[in-house]
């Protein structure tokens, strides 16, 4: 029997960030813990990617990671926050059958997105070479199964489309037109090439455009700022987190072998106190002490109970 995960109550929906102005700055994260410290922070949406996930599983991006790994994860990372979370998936982890099942599971896990990309099996990371593209009408079917598999308008389907790196960027665009049209809400132009590829996506496919500031890709490093002013409503940075915890952790394992002692580096560190504000440990402690001060009393009533 599947049992519902009770998550916090959103504060808003991506829907609702839509409406509003400006772009929404959507930080990568890959653990309830980087969620969790992102909302503390002021970000309204988190993103959970894919080639994080698989990463941190020690894997490629290679389509390898299973629906059942990321609905966990995802709500592993939804009972803990109060903001959406945009959930990559991949290609829809099959055909559009597959999509029906995977927008079930991830809408039932807590996501308020799902994305799902028009590239061919076994898919690649993309901004490297070799990829492939499904013809249209087969994302399309994907897209509109998606559509009517939902249970609520405030969980969107955003359509990325990789075609630029395999077709050229008028027929990403062309695509891109074709797959807001079929019902996406959001629309994802993956390895655009320059500033100037950006503005013209922009000029011409009129939706809600989702940009992604992945680093040493094909993309320039645009700030938010740059890609409001050429129309993106969102941009991603979907493994940064990921690849600053990487960095950090090598370095401090590098200062233990090394030096064989952590003590004149703790500077590099969480201290505890800064990770029990983060995780609210005090408010554990505090409910197990009334919890357990009500059963003490409990067992005084009984005993008095049983005296008379």
């Amino acid at each position: 029997m599947w049992v519902e995960i009770l998550s916090p109550t959103l504060k808003y929906s991506l829907r609702d960030l839509i409406k509003e102005k400006g772009i929404v700055i959507v930080p990568g994260v890959y653990s309830p813990i980087i969620a969790m410290m992102a909302e503390r922070m002021g970000f309204k949406a988190v993103y959970l990617s894919g080639a994080a996930l698989t990463g941190l599983l020690g894997m490629p991006d290679l389509g390898i990671i299973t629906l059942s790994e990321v609905a966990m994860f995802t709500r592993y990372i939804t009972e803990r926050i109060s903001i959406p979370l945009i959930v990559d998936a991949d290609t829809g982890f099959g055909e559009a059958i597959n999509v029906e099942r995977a927008v079930k599971e991830l809408e039932r896990a807590g996501a308020s997105a799902i994305q799902i990309e028009d590239q061919v099996l076994p898919k690649k990371c993309g901004h490297l070479t070799g990829k492939e593209v499904v013809p249209p009408e087969e994302m399309i079917k994907k897209i509109i199964m998606a559509v009517e598999s939902r249970k609520s308008e405030d969980f969107l389907i955003i359509a990325r489309t990789d075609a630029r790196s395999v077709e050229g960027l008028e027929k990403a665009i062309e695509r891109a037109v074709m797959y807001y049209e079929a019902g996406a809400d959001i629309i994802f132009p993956e390895a655009l090439e320059s500033i100037e590829e950006f503005r013209i996506f922009a000029q011409k496919v009129k939706a809600p455009l989702l940009a992604n500031m992945t680093e040493f890709g094909r993309s320039p490093l645009l700030s938010a700022k740059e890609l409001e002013e050429l129309g993106y409503k969102f941009v991603i940075f979907p493994v940064t987190t990921f690849r600053a915890s990487l960095k950090a952790s090598k370095k401090i394992l590098e200062i233990i072998r090394e030096k064989t002692t952590q003590r004149e580096d703790l500077d590099m560190l969480m201290s505890r106190k800064e990770f029990y504000d983060l995780i609210d440990y005090y408010s554990y402690e505090e409910r197990d002490k009334k919890v357990a001060e009500k059963a003490k009393n409990y067992f005084i009533r009984l005993r008095e109970k049983n005296m008379t």
